[in-house]
């Protein structure tokens, strides 16, 4: 599994990896907030559809996008923000 970590825009995919080798595509979603939802309620919101997919899914492997540079504090807080969220589901796995 996949995650691009962003408050307004979390993408997320899976995909399996067969013994031979063959990759097939098995599912991929945008997660959403409003920007204009207060903080708290996008985070819980994002945990909430995050958690679902994850049960969905079962993954055995997640792999979350670092971020690397941005020029807008509050673009990167709300990155590391859910990035957070995404660890701390992929942990209780």
């Amino acid at each position: 599994m996949a995650i691009d970590p962003g408050l307004t825009r979390c993408g997320i995919a899976v995909i399996d990896v067969a013994a031979n080798r063959k990759v097939s595509f098995v599912a991929v979603e945008t997660l959403r907030t409003a920007s204009d939802t207060d903080l708290p309620t996008r985070i819980l919101e994002l945990s909430i559809l995050l958690e679902r997919f994850l049960d969905q899914h079962q993954p055995d492997l997640i792999a979350i996008e670092r971020v690397f540079s941005q020029q807008n504090l509050r673009t990167v807080m709300g990155t590391a923000q859910i990035s957070g969220v995404a660890m701390l589901l992929a942990a209780r796995l």
